[in-house]
């Protein structure tokens, strides 16, 4: 647990979380019939049921990389309540392992968005989530959904705690779990491995990583457990990253201006993509290429307001001081603090 999980932190972390369970999203319908009947007489549930569970699940977990993660909140957590109900009273055999494979991916999701609605701020809460998540993978015995959770919480160690030695064990600990089972979540995993070693200065062992990743990617296909999270700009994102990090500019701009190019379904991972294009151009020198990125990705966070690409954009605001006198830097601080205002 990082060290901004203490009591008085934790207390704080609640209470911002039930403020996000308030701002939910009005638009959401109730579950259909058949849900509705499950609530009523969970031990009559059965596969049509769990099958219109999981689309309802899964109608939010396309909408995450398109809206605010606080607009989806309180129906991802009515859904996860839901679905750890009937786990626990659903027949056993087939039907039970489903509603618990829906209970761990339901918890996993959870975590993601209290930690983006968050602004990536509230670590315990979504390490909990990842924790219910890892213990039902393992109880399942379902290496991908245990693979996946561990790599969550990776994220939460890499970019919310700043710590980088465990964002690592925690990435090649998520790549070992998979392994076997998928190459998605190996490959991602060694991506953010990668990033960890770059975070920590080690271009040698980044460029092993990231070797293993692109291999792992290569060879992932429609069957793979965990296929609906592998996108083809992975690689250009967090390589492009990791070059960041390593202060190679000429890798970094070139991987993330064609990522950034070419990532137009992905608003809130777009957003980082930019801010980060925006850090590299700017520890380049290139005011001008920096400020055109920097107005992009603000662009971009007025829909979505993702926390990464939130916290990376202010980072690049605050690598302008240098230039604050120029009219083009004032402009686009001022365009910051018009999305800040319009929360």
């Amino acid at each position: 647990m990082d060290s901004a999980a203490t009591g008085g932190d934790a207390a704080s972390e609640r209470g911002g979380l039930t403020e996000l369970l308030v701002v939910s999203s009005t638009d959401e319908q109730p579950l259909a019939d058949r849900a509705e009947h499950a609530i009523r007489h969970p031990s009559r549930v059965d596969l049509s049921t769990v099958a219109e569970i999981r689309d309802s699940m899964d109608s939010l977990t396309e909408r995450y990389d398109r809206v605010p993660s606080a607009t989806l909140l309180a129906r991802a957590a009515e859904h996860a309540s839901q679905v750890a109900f009937l786990a626990g009273e659903a027949p056993s055999g087939r039907v039970q392992r489903e509603m618990l494979m829906l209970q761990a991916d339901a918890a996993t999701l959870m975590g993601q968005l209290v930690w983006d609605a968050s602004q990536r701020r509230e670590h315990t809460t979504a390490r909990s989530y990842y924790a219910q998540s890892i213990e039902v993978a393992r109880y399942l015995g379902d290496p991908s959904a245990e693979g996946h959770a561990l790599l969550r919480t990776c994220y939460v160690a890499l970019y919310g705690a700043n710590d980088y030695q465990e964002g690592l064990d925690l990435a090649l600990q998520a790549a070992r779990t998979a392994r076997c089972t998928s190459h998605v979540i190996t490959g991602l995993a060694m991506l953010h491995a990668a990033e960890a070693h770059a975070y920590l200065g080690d271009a040698g062992e980044c460029e092993r990583a990231l070797t293993g990743a692109e291999r792992h990617l290569s060879q992932s296909h429609g069957a793979d457990a965990a296929h609906e999270l592998f996108s083809p700009t992975h690689f250009g994102r967090l390589a492009g990253s990791c070059y960041l990090s390593l202060g190679d500019y000429r890798k970094a701009e070139e991987l993330l201006a064609h990522t950034a190019a070419v990532l137009q379904d992905r608003c809130k991972s777009r957003a980082i993509v930019l801010g980060n294009l925006t850090l590299t151009r700017l520890r380049d020198g290139d005011l001008d290429a920096a400020l055109a990125a920097f107005n992009d990705a603000v662009s971009e966070l007025h829909g979505t307001r993702g926390g990464g690409g939130m916290n990376i954009v202010f980072r690049a605001a605050r690598e302008m001081r240098p230039w604050r006198d120029e009219p083009a830097v004032q402009d686009a601080q001022d365009r910051l603090m018009a999305l800040m205002e319009a929360a």
